[in-house]
């Protein structure tokens, strides 16, 4: 998983609220729909008891599900999804020229590595 979201996603939630999948993995081909052949079409995905969601869906379930000053972020889902999505959409576009893309992947602890779904 060489992604600056989920580096960033293990710092944020340090009470491990929050498992994660590789969208290539078992757990997301079991509970997701067939993903796009093109990745830049690929997305961020959020699944729990209640289902799974995408884009800025996912984003605000999943700012929910932190807490604490992450949940205050939830707050656009008073925006209609579709205006989000294609902000999401825009920010997913543009990110590595933005915030740069790395050429090595940190290692994940022991600790983080139980946080990782198959």
């Amino acid at each position: 998983m060489c992604n600056a979201f989920v580096n960033q996603l293990l710092q944020i939630d340090t009470t491990g609220k929050v498992l994660i999948a590789a969208l290539q993995g078992e757990t997301a081909q079991r509970y997701l729909p067939p993903l796009p052949e093109n990745r830049e079409e690929w997305s961020f995905f959020y699944l729990d008891q209640a289902g799974f969601s995408d884009q800025s869906d996912a984003f605000v379930r999943l700012c929910d599900r932190i807490g604490g000053v992450w949940a205050i972020l939830s707050a656009i889902r008073i925006i209609p999804a579709p205006i989000r999505n294609t902000v999401y959409r825009f920010i997913a576009r543009n990110r590595y020229r933005w915030f740069g893309q790395r050429s090595t992947c940190r290692i994940p602890t022991q600790e983080e590595q139980q946080r990782f779904l198959p």
